[in-house]
Order: C-alpha cells, then sequence, then structure tokens
C-alpha cells in the first residue's frame, strides 16, 4: 500500500467525486485529516465515515474499494462514534475540505478526533494531539472540556476510564512541557 501525501489525498477525492454517481457528506478521519491540515507524520490510510442516502451505500462503497485498489490505498470506513462516545455538538464543529462531484467531504470534528487518537494512547497518536496543539487547530482548555463530558462514558466504549485520564494527562504534562 501507498503511504497517503496530501497529493495523493487530494487526487482520491477528486477521482472519487468525479465516479461517484451519489450525493453525500464524505468525512475523513485520523492520520488522513490531519495530513491535510499539514501534519508531518506519514500516513498509510485513509480513514472515514460517509453519510448518505440508504441506498446509495453499495454503490458508493464499490466505487470506493475499486478507485482504492487502483491507486493503492488502504482506505477503511471508521464509525468513530463507536470506538469514542462523541463530544457535544461534534457534526457542528466539522470542516469544509471542498465539494468532489456531489460529495462534500469534509474534516470530522478535530476533538473527537484527538480524544479518539488519547483514547488509543499509542506514541504516534499523542504526537498527533501534539500536532494539533501546536498549530492552534485544537484548544487545551476546549479539549479538557469535551475530554470531561466524555469521561463517564467512556467504558460504554470499551474504553478503561483509568487509562484514558494517563493518557490525557500526559497530553497536559507534554504541554507543559513545550509551554517553559
Amino acid at each position: 500500500m501507498e503511504a497517503v501525501t496530501t497529493t495523493t489525498l487530494e487526487t482520491f477525492l477528486r477521482h472519487l467525486g468525479e465516479r461517484s454517481s451519489c450525493a453525500g457528506a464524505f468525512y475523513l478521519l485520523g492520520g488522513s485529516a490531519l495530513c491535510l491540515l499539514g501534519n508531518p507524520r506519514t500516513t498509510v490510510d485513509v480513514d472515514y465515515t460517509f453519510e448518505a442516502e440508504a441506498e446509495s451505500f453499495e454503490q458508493f462503497e464499490a466505487t470506493l474499494a475499486e478507485l482504492a485498489a487502483e491507486m493503492r490505498l488502504d482506505v477503511e470506513a471508521v464509525p468513530l462514534d463507536e470506538f469514542i462516545p462523541l463530544p457535544p455538538q461534534a457534526r457542528e464543529r466539522r470542516r469544509l475540505v471542498g465539494r468532489y462531484g456531489q460529495l462534500d467531504v469534509y474534516l470530522f470534528d478535530l476533538y473527537s478526533i484527538a480524544l479518539s487518537k488519547i483514547a488509543r494512547g499509542f506514541e504516534a497518536d499523542l504526537e498527533d494531539v501534539m500536532f494539533l496543539l501546536r498549530e492552534h487547530l485544537i484548544q487545551f482548555g476546549e479539549l479538557e472540556a469535551h475530554f470531561n463530558a466524555i469521561l463517564p462514558h467512556a467504558s460504554k466504549a470499551d474504553i478503561l476510564p483509568s487509562e484514558f485520564r494517563d493518557y490525557f494527562e500526559e497530553i497536559r504534562r507534554r504541554l507543559g512541557e513545550a509551554v517553559t
């Protein structure tokens, strides 16, 4: 599989919009979303979620799979709300990337992406959160408020609250070190 770059991702979205005959909202998640924001860390997959009329899903998924195979990309549907409880108004904080054919492409809520990375807790994920904070794409105070809002529901998403809190505190520690 090919590494995902900004150019590769833009080409993929353009071709997807040209080939897809259905209208819908295509949300980029994870590393591919951060790639478009300038994150220097390499990602190898395109995680997404898609919203459209139910009868459009099968056609869209077939088009997406065909294009991904042609471009040698690892493209995976990720139901983010199954991995972490979404903070309030997550969908309202989406960021429009552009319109590609009938597809409106968005970056999913950056706070939700950051929280999902904190919940996973891998070193690369924590670095991704620090990128978002350093670039002022998210604010720590708001991230903390969203963290506190979803923490009571973490165990429903198979997240150990104690580990989630530990990973969040690691972000706080790193942020403090970055300031001093």
